[in-house]
Protein backbone atom coordinates (compact mmCIF):
# COMPACT_ATOMS: atom_id res chain seq x y z
CA UNK A 1 0.00 0.00 0.00
CA UNK A 2 2.43 2.62 0.80
CA UNK A 3 4.39 2.63 -2.57
CA UNK A 4 1.28 2.38 -4.30
CA UNK A 5 0.35 5.62 -2.46
CA UNK A 6 3.88 7.02 -3.43
CA UNK A 7 2.48 7.28 -6.99
CA UNK A 8 -0.61 9.73 -6.16
CA UNK A 9 1.73 12.66 -6.36
CA UNK A 10 2.24 11.78 -10.18
CA UNK A 11 -1.55 11.77 -11.02
CA UNK A 12 -1.40 15.57 -9.37
CA UNK A 13 1.95 16.97 -10.97
CA UNK A 14 2.19 14.94 -13.97
CA UNK A 15 -0.96 16.99 -16.19
CA UNK A 16 1.02 20.62 -14.72
CA UNK A 17 4.00 18.82 -16.24
CA UNK A 18 2.71 18.23 -19.45
CA UNK A 19 0.37 21.54 -19.83
CA UNK A 20 3.94 23.48 -19.07
CA UNK A 21 5.73 21.09 -21.81
CA UNK A 22 3.15 21.77 -24.51
CA UNK A 23 4.98 25.37 -25.07
CA UNK A 24 7.52 22.98 -26.68
CA UNK A 25 7.32 19.73 -26.76
CA UNK A 26 10.41 17.44 -25.50
CA UNK A 27 11.43 13.86 -26.69
CA UNK A 28 9.49 11.21 -25.02
CA UNK A 29 12.83 9.28 -24.01
CA UNK A 30 14.55 12.76 -22.65
CA UNK A 31 11.51 13.03 -20.51
CA UNK A 32 11.72 9.32 -19.45
CA UNK A 33 15.70 9.59 -18.66
CA UNK A 34 14.73 13.03 -16.70
CA UNK A 35 12.25 11.10 -14.27
CA UNK A 36 14.80 8.02 -14.16
CA UNK A 37 17.78 10.72 -13.07
CA UNK A 38 15.46 11.93 -10.10
CA UNK A 39 14.20 8.45 -9.01
CA UNK A 40 17.32 6.63 -9.15
CA UNK A 41 20.57 8.41 -9.58
CA UNK A 42 19.56 11.59 -7.34
CA UNK A 43 17.20 9.35 -4.89
CA UNK A 44 20.13 7.03 -4.34
CA UNK A 45 22.82 9.43 -3.96
CA UNK A 46 20.84 11.48 -1.59
CA UNK A 47 19.66 8.82 0.43
CA UNK A 48 23.70 7.62 0.49
CA UNK A 49 24.84 10.85 1.89
CA UNK A 50 21.86 11.80 3.78
CA UNK A 51 21.92 8.34 5.88
CA UNK A 52 26.08 9.37 6.29
CA UNK A 53 25.66 12.50 7.40
CA UNK A 54 22.88 11.61 9.65
CA UNK A 55 25.24 9.10 11.36
CA UNK A 56 27.61 11.64 12.80
CA UNK A 57 25.08 14.29 13.56
CA UNK A 58 21.18 15.04 13.85
CA UNK A 59 18.47 14.52 12.26
CA UNK A 60 17.28 18.15 12.61
CA UNK A 61 20.92 18.95 10.60
CA UNK A 62 20.20 16.28 7.79
CA UNK A 63 16.78 17.86 7.05
CA UNK A 64 17.50 21.53 7.41
CA UNK A 65 21.08 21.15 5.58
CA UNK A 66 22.51 17.98 4.35
CA UNK A 67 18.95 17.12 2.26
CA UNK A 68 19.07 20.45 0.77
CA UNK A 69 22.48 20.88 -0.01
CA UNK A 70 22.50 17.41 -1.23
CA UNK A 71 19.29 16.79 -2.74
CA UNK A 72 18.76 20.11 -4.97
CA UNK A 73 22.52 19.22 -6.26
CA UNK A 74 21.84 16.04 -7.59
CA UNK A 75 18.76 16.79 -9.07
CA UNK A 76 20.47 20.15 -10.77
CA UNK A 77 22.90 17.14 -12.32
CA UNK A 78 19.63 15.97 -13.88
CA UNK A 79 18.97 19.10 -15.78
CA UNK A 80 22.66 19.55 -16.86
CA UNK A 81 22.39 16.35 -18.60
CA UNK A 82 19.62 17.54 -20.32
CA UNK A 83 21.66 20.27 -21.60
CA UNK A 84 24.59 18.54 -22.34
CA UNK A 85 22.54 16.61 -24.80
CA UNK A 86 20.72 20.55 -26.19
CA UNK A 87 17.30 19.77 -25.02
CA UNK A 88 17.58 23.04 -23.06
CA UNK A 89 16.68 25.89 -25.49
CA UNK A 90 14.97 28.43 -23.06
CA UNK A 91 13.59 28.99 -19.47
CA UNK A 92 10.44 26.93 -20.28
CA UNK A 93 12.79 23.87 -20.98
CA UNK A 94 14.90 24.35 -17.57
CA UNK A 95 11.63 24.72 -16.06
CA UNK A 96 10.14 21.67 -17.64
CA UNK A 97 13.14 19.19 -16.81
CA UNK A 98 13.67 20.57 -12.98
CA UNK A 99 9.86 19.29 -12.81
CA UNK A 100 9.97 16.07 -14.47
CA UNK A 101 13.66 15.04 -12.30
CA UNK A 102 12.00 16.41 -9.17
CA UNK A 103 8.85 14.20 -9.96
CA UNK A 104 10.94 11.27 -9.85
CA UNK A 105 12.65 11.92 -7.02
CA UNK A 106 9.61 12.53 -4.65
CA UNK A 107 7.64 9.51 -6.06
CA UNK A 108 10.59 7.41 -4.55
CA UNK A 109 10.99 9.74 -1.41
CA UNK A 110 7.30 9.66 -0.79
CA UNK A 111 7.17 5.63 -0.44
CA UNK A 112 9.95 6.09 1.66
CA UNK A 113 8.22 8.38 3.62
CA UNK A 114 4.89 6.39 3.22
CA UNK A 115 6.60 2.85 4.17
CA UNK A 116 8.05 4.13 7.68
CA UNK A 117 4.78 6.37 8.55
CA UNK A 118 3.13 2.83 8.08
CA UNK A 119 5.30 0.86 10.34
CA UNK A 120 4.74 3.72 12.97
CA UNK A 121 1.24 4.17 12.50
CA UNK A 122 1.08 8.24 10.99
CA UNK A 123 0.43 6.86 7.30
CA UNK A 124 -2.89 8.94 7.18
CA UNK A 125 -1.15 12.02 8.11
CA UNK A 126 1.98 11.61 6.29
CA UNK A 127 0.50 11.11 3.18
CA UNK A 128 -1.86 14.13 3.96
CA UNK A 129 0.68 15.89 3.81
CA UNK A 130 3.05 14.84 1.66
CA UNK A 131 0.89 13.69 -1.11
CA UNK A 132 -1.83 15.59 -0.92
CA UNK A 133 -1.35 19.03 0.48
CA UNK A 134 2.31 19.18 -0.92
CA UNK A 135 2.59 17.39 -4.14
CA UNK A 136 4.52 20.10 -5.80
CA UNK A 137 7.06 20.51 -3.02
CA UNK A 138 10.26 19.08 -4.93
CA UNK A 139 9.04 21.04 -8.21
CA UNK A 140 8.66 24.05 -6.55
CA UNK A 141 12.35 23.97 -5.11
CA UNK A 142 14.33 22.03 -8.17
CA UNK A 143 12.40 24.85 -10.91
CA UNK A 144 14.74 27.37 -9.51
CA UNK A 145 17.71 25.96 -10.81
CA UNK A 146 16.55 24.52 -13.97
CA UNK A 147 14.84 28.29 -14.65
CA UNK A 148 18.21 29.66 -13.99
CA UNK A 149 19.85 27.16 -16.57
CA UNK A 150 17.08 27.98 -19.27
CA UNK A 151 18.40 31.88 -18.47
CA UNK A 152 21.62 30.93 -19.19
CA UNK A 153 21.26 29.14 -22.31
CA UNK A 154 19.05 31.95 -23.85
CA UNK A 155 21.51 35.07 -22.72
CA UNK A 156 23.76 32.70 -24.22
CA UNK A 157 25.84 33.21 -20.96
CA UNK A 158 27.80 30.63 -18.59
CA UNK A 159 26.07 27.86 -17.61
CA UNK A 160 27.32 27.22 -14.36
CA UNK A 161 27.18 30.53 -12.70
CA UNK A 162 23.54 30.94 -13.20
CA UNK A 163 22.92 27.39 -12.23
CA UNK A 164 24.73 27.94 -9.11
CA UNK A 165 22.14 31.18 -8.71
CA UNK A 166 19.47 28.99 -9.46
CA UNK A 167 21.17 26.28 -6.85
CA UNK A 168 21.30 28.59 -3.86
CA UNK A 169 17.42 29.81 -4.36
CA UNK A 170 16.51 26.25 -4.21
CA UNK A 171 18.35 24.89 -1.38
CA UNK A 172 17.37 28.19 0.48
CA UNK A 173 13.28 27.33 -0.38
CA UNK A 174 14.36 23.71 0.26
CA UNK A 175 15.40 24.47 3.70
CA UNK A 176 13.21 26.80 4.78
CA UNK A 177 10.38 24.02 4.21
CA UNK A 178 12.18 21.32 5.76
CA UNK A 179 13.58 23.65 8.57
CA UNK A 180 9.39 25.12 9.01
CA UNK A 181 7.96 20.85 9.38
CA UNK A 182 11.09 20.56 11.49
CA UNK A 183 10.00 23.18 14.36
CA UNK A 184 6.42 22.55 14.14
CA UNK A 185 7.10 18.75 14.79
CA UNK A 186 9.74 19.19 18.21
CA UNK A 187 7.62 21.69 19.44
CA UNK A 188 4.35 20.58 18.99
CA UNK A 189 3.13 24.10 17.98
CA UNK A 190 0.21 24.59 15.98
CA UNK A 191 1.10 27.48 14.93
CA UNK A 192 4.26 26.09 13.66
CA UNK A 193 2.71 24.26 11.35
CA UNK A 194 0.21 27.00 10.16
CA UNK A 195 3.37 28.98 9.37
CA UNK A 196 4.80 26.13 7.37
CA UNK A 197 1.70 25.75 5.30
CA UNK A 198 1.40 28.91 5.11
CA UNK A 199 4.89 29.43 3.49
CA UNK A 200 4.58 26.85 1.31
CA UNK A 201 1.14 28.43 -0.11
CA UNK A 202 2.63 31.71 -0.81
CA UNK A 203 5.73 29.96 -2.80
CA UNK A 204 2.51 27.37 -4.69
CA UNK A 205 0.34 30.85 -5.89
CA UNK A 206 3.19 32.76 -6.40
CA UNK A 207 4.81 30.09 -8.45
CA UNK A 208 2.20 29.32 -10.31
CA UNK A 209 0.67 32.92 -11.25
CA UNK A 210 4.30 33.38 -12.24
CA UNK A 211 4.14 30.17 -14.47
CA UNK A 212 1.31 30.74 -15.96
CA UNK A 213 2.40 34.13 -17.14
CA UNK A 214 5.71 33.25 -18.74
CA UNK A 215 3.91 30.29 -20.32
CA UNK A 216 1.72 32.67 -21.97
CA UNK A 217 3.98 34.85 -22.68
CA UNK A 218 6.15 32.13 -24.68
CA UNK A 219 3.20 31.46 -26.86
CA UNK A 220 2.49 34.64 -27.77
CA UNK A 221 6.25 35.38 -28.74
CA UNK A 222 6.69 31.42 -30.53
CA UNK A 223 3.47 32.95 -32.02
CA UNK A 224 4.85 35.87 -33.54
CA UNK A 225 8.03 34.32 -35.20
CA UNK A 226 6.13 31.34 -36.86
CA UNK A 227 5.33 33.56 -40.03
CA UNK A 228 9.25 34.44 -40.30
CA UNK A 229 9.88 30.89 -39.52
CA UNK A 230 7.60 29.60 -42.21
CA UNK A 231 9.41 31.88 -44.80
CA UNK A 232 13.04 31.46 -43.94
CA UNK A 233 11.95 27.58 -43.92
CA UNK A 234 9.49 26.74 -46.78
CA UNK A 235 6.33 25.62 -44.87
CA UNK A 236 3.27 26.27 -46.57
CA UNK A 237 0.67 28.85 -45.39
CA UNK A 238 -1.66 26.17 -43.91
CA UNK A 239 1.08 24.75 -42.31
CA UNK A 240 2.44 28.26 -40.97
CA UNK A 241 -1.65 28.90 -39.62
CA UNK A 242 -1.91 25.79 -37.43
CA UNK A 243 0.93 27.08 -35.24
CA UNK A 244 0.13 30.82 -34.76
CA UNK A 245 -3.04 29.75 -32.72
CA UNK A 246 -2.21 27.72 -29.51
CA UNK A 247 -6.09 26.56 -29.11
CA UNK A 248 -6.19 25.83 -33.64
CA UNK A 249 -2.71 23.84 -32.83
CA UNK A 250 -4.30 21.73 -30.19
CA UNK A 251 -7.38 21.12 -32.22
CA UNK A 252 -4.82 20.06 -35.34
CA UNK A 253 -2.87 17.94 -33.36
CA UNK A 254 -6.21 15.99 -32.20
CA UNK A 255 -6.92 15.87 -35.77
CA UNK A 256 -3.70 13.86 -36.41
CA UNK A 257 -3.34 10.17 -36.30
CA UNK A 258 -2.26 8.82 -33.12
CA UNK A 259 0.71 7.05 -34.93
CA UNK A 260 1.58 10.37 -36.02
CA UNK A 261 1.43 12.55 -33.20
CA UNK A 262 5.42 12.10 -32.44
CA UNK A 263 6.33 13.36 -35.65
CA UNK A 264 3.67 16.66 -35.13
CA UNK A 265 5.14 17.05 -31.79
CA UNK A 266 8.67 16.72 -33.24
CA UNK A 267 7.53 19.51 -36.05
CA UNK A 268 6.38 22.02 -32.73
CA UNK A 269 9.31 21.21 -30.92
CA UNK A 270 11.34 22.15 -33.90
CA UNK A 271 9.99 25.29 -34.80
CA UNK A 272 9.94 26.81 -31.18
CA UNK A 273 13.40 25.75 -30.94
CA UNK A 274 14.55 27.52 -33.82
CA UNK A 275 11.93 30.91 -32.64
CA UNK A 276 14.33 30.66 -29.48
CA UNK A 277 17.26 30.13 -31.50
CA UNK A 278 16.75 33.39 -33.63
CA UNK A 279 15.33 35.52 -30.77
CA UNK A 280 18.87 34.92 -28.78
CA UNK A 281 21.55 37.56 -28.99
CA UNK A 282 24.28 37.63 -31.47
CA UNK A 283 25.08 35.46 -34.24
CA UNK A 284 22.78 32.14 -34.68
CA UNK A 285 24.57 29.12 -34.14
CA UNK A 286 24.72 27.47 -37.59
CA UNK A 287 25.14 23.84 -36.08
CA UNK A 288 21.80 23.86 -34.36
CA UNK A 289 20.42 25.78 -36.49
CA UNK A 290 21.18 23.03 -39.41
CA UNK A 291 20.19 20.18 -37.16
CA UNK A 292 16.57 22.24 -35.92
CA UNK A 293 15.71 22.77 -39.66
CA UNK A 294 16.26 18.98 -40.47
CA UNK A 295 14.41 17.70 -37.63
CA UNK A 296 11.48 20.40 -38.49
CA UNK A 297 11.75 19.01 -42.08
CA UNK A 298 11.99 15.29 -41.38
CA UNK A 299 8.87 15.51 -39.34
CA UNK A 300 6.43 17.63 -41.84
CA UNK A 301 4.51 14.66 -43.39
CA UNK A 302 2.17 13.43 -40.69
CA UNK A 303 -1.11 11.04 -41.57
CA UNK A 304 -4.52 12.69 -40.85
CA UNK A 305 -7.26 10.46 -39.33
Amino acid sequence: MPVLLGLVPVAIVFPSLMWLDRVEPEPFGARVHAVLWGAFVAGVISGIVNTIVGSVSSEIFVVTVSAPLVEEATKAAGILWAVKRRYVDGPMDGIVYAGWVALGFAVVEDMLYFSLADSQGALVSTFVLRAVLTPFAHPLFTVWTGLAIGLAISRQKAVLPYALGGYVLAVGAHATWNGSLAFAATTNDPSAALLAALFFMILFISTTIALANFRSRQLRRFAAMVPFLADRYGLSPNEALVFTDYRQMLQARKSVHRSSRPQFDAMHSALARLALLHQRPGTVDRADQARLAHQLHQARHFKSR
